[in-house]
């Protein structure tokens, strides 16, 4: 049997796009002139500020740290804020008179990328193109310097002719058209010539693996889907038992994609494989089962946490990658409106009391809740955090990791920690009525608490307190503000353009509160840069509820959840799907994605 690579062709296919490369004009004057632009921190700097990109003072700033650290001046203006990569890409592609390309529409061909290796392409900064009259075409972000050229022209063993494109853009194209994937299908066949899964498996047992056993189809295959899982930017990979496949999926900004289909023997090999990187026992096949990897990816370092459960075909495994590299955000960076976000950030600087993150799996709470230490973690503070499991750490703050096996519960940790004499307790998650009730008893005690907890939204926050036998005063007492949240995907900035919604999405829009004045929305067409989806990135939708004394006392008197949420709206809270029609209005989202992510009764 061989796989289906289902996945892969489509997403080939889809990335399919046409055809675009821009001619610059031939930089002026005589020869001698072209030769100096050809002098880096010269001519460039000059061709900037005539044409009013950077000013003088940015350019000898630049010129400065160039002498100190050697790297590009172009490089230096961009990174220093002065500088947008794609003006620095027309203005180096006239001075060297050589034509830009756009990655975010140009598709490589499938011949030239296969002249080139991955890694050489990746360690020059190169991609691919095309080929045209025995040479070939390659994007780079800067052409200067005859080694890179020689470099290329022997790997490829062709003449090159650059093309310019931001260094970015080819970054983002290399992870594009260098699928991980593209080879997977020889270790399918090669699987299903060697054997039985339990040779597999005794193969993948090795306490000290050989180098046969790291080169065994299964490991070679969940490399691979780990890797390309990275570089697609996905959050999490479902490998899915079916009746005759195994599905793999990644869910990239909220959204699972198909990806490829393989054969359903194979299952049980690529989970018991998964399982042992994870330190969980693979003979156990009926129970869920938890687990953590960590690994190094492209040079990157990830955590994997790994979940397996029992279907009526076989196993099924999800995999959440956690980028150990990726910046922790401040919360000026979630999304938050202005008002919004000034109010927070006074209420988490209280020296005592409980706020809420409240939303479902995967709308971001754990995120919020670390730009949250980010923003009042100093040195006069004694800050612990008891989670499961730890996704990133902080300098300066204790962390502790749940261990149910050893006896390390929420609860019981929760205890141990009020006695290291803590200033600001973060509990990861409050998933029980003893945790809950021990984290309200700390914020009584003259303790800031900041925990998660699974809702719909803000308001039901507070009605899965009073269901999980909380005393309502008890709740008035220690809660100070709870705030909903959930992730919506942003319009992609390389592909948006004008669209007209349709009648059922202008009728959502203008109910939900939207401007009756807004004539032009806008969407993303489609392009590399974002698979086609027309959405890359997510931003957070945030809804904000105080504990005032008109709410403590609506919750002596054990309200419903209409109640608490028709009060927090006449006290001016804007409820998650205003917030996002806001966004939507703000062309930061789409009324599509508003009505797919926000929902409301």
């Amino acid at each position: 049997m061989i796989a289906s690579i289902q996945g892969i062709a489509t997403l080939e296919r889809e990335r399919g796009m046409r055809r675009g490369t821009k001619m610059p004009r031939p930089a002026a004057g005589p020869t001698k002139a072209k030769a100096d632009a050809r002098q880096p921190g010269t001519r460039l700097g000059e061709l900037l500020v005539q044409r009013n990109l950077v000013t003088r003072s940015q350019l000898s700033e630049a010129l400065l740290q160039q002498s100190a650290s050697g790297k590009p001046l172009g490089t230096l203006l961009v990174e220093l804020g002065a500088l947008d990569e794609r003006d620095l890409a027309e203005v180096l592609a006239e001075q060297f008179a050589v034509a830009t390309v756009d990655l975010r529409t140009e598709r490589p061909t499938p011949e030239a990328l296969a002249k080139l290796p991955e890694s050489v392409a990746r360690s020059a900064g190169a991609i691919p193109i095309r080929l045209a009259d025995g040479t070939i075409e390659i994007a780079v972000a800067d052409p200067r310097g005859q080694e890179l050229r020689e470099q290329l022209s022997r790997a490829t063993a062709l003449p090159v002719a650059f093309r310019i494109a931001p260094a970015s853009d080819i970054r983002h194209a290399l992870d594009t058209w260098y699928r991980a994937l593209a080879g997977i299908e020889r270790h399918v066949e090669a699987f299903q010539e060697e054997g039985s899964v339990r040779e597999i498996e005794q193969l993948a047992r090795m306490t000290r693996p050989s180098a046969e056993a790291e080169d065994a189809p299964v490991v070679r295959i969940v490399d691979l889907v780990i890797t390309q899982a990275l570089r697609d930017r996905a959050s999490d990979v479902h490998i899915e038992p079916q009746d005759r496949v195994v599905r793999l999926r990644y869910r990239i900004d909220g959204a699972l994609h198909d990806v490829l289909a393989i054969p359903a023997n194979m299952g049980p090999a690529i989970v018991s494989r998964i399982k042992i990187m994870a330190g969980m026992n693979i003979v156990e096949r009926r129970r869920s089962q938890d687990g953590q990897i960590s690994t190094s990816v492209d040079g990157r370092d990830l955590d994997i946490r790994v979940s397996t459960t029992a279907t009526i075909w076989g196993e099924k495994a999800v995999l959440r990658l956690l980028e150990r590299s990726r910046p922790l955000y401040r919360l000026a960076d979630l999304g938050m409106p202005p008002d919004v976000g000034g109010v927070f950030a006074r209420l988490v600087r209280a020296p005592f009391g409980m706020v809420l993150c409240a939303g479902p799996t995967g709308s971001g709470k754990t995120t919020t809740l670390y730009a949250t230490l980010t923003e009042i973690n100093d040195a006069e503070r004694n800050i612990v955090t008891i989670e499961d499991p730890v996704e990133y750490t902080f300098p300066q703050i204790n962390q502790t990791q749940i261990n149910e096996q050893a006896g390390v519960t929420f609860a019981g940790g929760l205890k141990a920690i009020l006695r290291q004499d803590p200033d600001i307790i973060l509990v990861g998650e409050i998933r029980d009525a003893e945790t809950a009730r021990i984290a309200v008893q700390s914020a009584l005690t003259g303790h800031f608490v900041l925990s998660s907890l699974h809702a719909t939204d803000a308001s039901a926050a507070l009605q899965r307190f009073l269901d999980m036998g909380i005393e309502s005063y008890l709740i008035a007492s220690s809660v100070v503000a709870v705030v909903g949240q959930r992730l919506v995907r942003r319009i992609c900035r390389a592909c948006r353009e004008r669209h007209r919604p349709t009648s059922e999405e202008l009728a959502f829009y203008y109910d939900a509160g939207g401007s009756r004045e807004k004539r032009e929305f806008w969407h993303g067409s489609g392009c590399n840069f974002c698979a086609q989806s027309g959405y890359q990135d997510r931003i957070g939708v945030f809804e904000l509820l105080l504990v005032t004394d008109e709410m403590k006392q609506l919750l002596a008197g054990n309200p419903t959840h209409q109640d608490i949420r028709g009060l927090s709206v006449r006290q001016g809270m804007r409820t998650l799907r205003q917030a996002a029609t806001h966004l939507a209005t703000e062309n930061v989202t789409t009324i599509s994605e508003v009505m797919r992510s926000i929902y409301t009764l």
